[in-house]
């Protein structure tokens, strides 16, 4: 592989104008969650154009093109739903006509994460244009419904479409660096009752909000006490909703719920977070109901997967094969030591790693404060340093470190 690295360097570079043109084509698409069906057909198209093996589009409708048949499964994965624009005077462009320059293109889902989708493809490309297919399998993943219900994807791959790759490699932005965990998280609903009465009188009824209002003080209180861990960092949480109901505004409310978004670091599990809200003086007080939220919204396709609003923790150990094998790609490729580091929000790996045991690494164009953005961004030069990294790491992996993998790679914070 070592000969190899200037010739796909010059490559990717080479491809540069056809990924900002296919980067720009994606984000012309609308593709939030649940309605990602013509960005699938369009990266189809771009996967046939470019020779991929095989393409197929299952039943919940992530796409997956296949490049070589040897008997290495390897996966890489971007999904390629976005969230919605938010404010439009919040952008200085049109976020599905955007902007482009020499060095960035702007648009929604230009980081996170429809340019690590367009690097994949090319990399496909760069593989059949040098001929670098060895012994493995090389799966390209485009996976839906991420934003709403991150891993759901996953879970369906893995467990309906019955394919469990030796690692898979996430292509969420990762600012030119490796990444090799993140913390989990969990959405939770915290729910009080009242009984209402006309407003003129609110000593007759009982007024849940009054009761919430409690709750959220010491909702408050607990994040700043939440565990913290050296490599992942702290546990949080954030009130992310709030919602009541009431027969008019001339009247106390009879319900209130609230949202919680849980970041959980090593340590912390559904069953401890939900029991650090359950055990608050002014929860037990309110007796408020706390529970863990479910999934069921129907993918484009009209599947419906049912899952708990559950994501698992993941962390793999620094010197792990795959981790290795994405240092060695970097420094040949690049020739300086790469930075490995881990997310702060979350991606798949929820479920790839965190619930089945399939070890993730991260690599991706683009950078995390991007994410969710107003006026998001990437740059040019990472579209192709990531298609340039995914060309090679097949080819690391099956010749220096498959023989190396572990039967089970262990959790690091179980």
């Amino acid at each position: 592989m070592e000969n190899k690295f200037a010739e796909v360097l010059k490559l990717a570079e080479k491809y540069k104008p056809d990924m900002s043109r296919f980067l720009r084509d994606l984000i012309a698409i609308p593709s939030e969650s649940c309605d990602e069906q013509k960005v699938v057909l369009r990266i189809k198209e771009e996967m046939e154009k470019v020779g991929f093996d095989k393409v197929e589009i299952d039943p919940m409708g992530n796409i997956l093109g296949y490049i070589g048949r040897g008997k290495h499964l390897i996966a890489m994965d971007a999904h390629i739903d976005t969230v919605g624009v938010g404010n439009p005077e919040n952008w200085q462009y049109d976020p599905y006509i955007g902007y482009e320059d020499d060095e960035i293109i702007i648009g929604r889902g230009a980081s996170d994460q429809t340019g690590g989708m367009v690097s994949m493809v090319y990399a496909g490309k760069i593989i059949k244009d040098l001929g670098l297919e060895d012994d493995y399998t090389l799966v390209i993943v485009g996976s839906v419904q991420e934003e709403d219900c991150d891993g759901l994807c996953w879970q369906y791959i893995i467990n309906e479409d019955k394919l469990r790759p030796e690692f898979v490699v996430i292509t969420e932005p990762t600012d030119g660096k490796i990444y090799r965990g993140q913390r989990g998280r969990m959405e939770i609903k915290v729910t009080t009752k009242g009984v209402s009465c006309h407003g003129s009188a609110p000593e007759r009824g009982d007024n849940a909000i009054y009761k919430m209002a409690d709750i959220l003080k010491e909702l408050r209180a607990l994040h700043e006490n939440l565990q913290d861990h050296p490599f992942l960092g702290k546990g949080s949480l954030t009130v992310s909703e709030i919602f009541h109901t009431s027969p008019s505004r001339c009247a106390v409310a009879d319900s209130c719920w609230i949202s919680i978004d849980r970041r959980l670091t090593a340590g912390e599990d559904a069953e401890l977070a939900l029991n650090q809200i359950r055990n608050l003086p002014a929860v037990k007080a309110a007796g408020a109901v706390v529970e863990m939220y479910t999934y069921e919204r129907p993918a484009y396709t009209g599947l419906v997967y049912p899952t708990d609003a559950y994501f698992p923790t993941w962390l793999i150990e620094d010197g792990h094969p795959v981790c290795y094998t994405l240092e060695d790609a970097y420094k040949g490729l690049f020739q300086t030591e790469p930075v490995v580091d881990k997310w702060t929000f979350s991606t798949n790996g929820v479920s790839i790693m965190g619930r089945y045991g399939i070890p993730c690494i991260g690599f991706g164009p683009g950078h995390e404060d991007q994410a969710h953005a107003p006026n998001e961004r990437t740059w040019k030069k990472e579209l192709v340093m990531a298609a340039a990294m995914y060309a090679v790491i097949p080819s690391i992996y099956v010749s220096k470190y498959a023989a190396q993998m572990p039967e089970d790679t262990k959790n690091l914070v179980e």
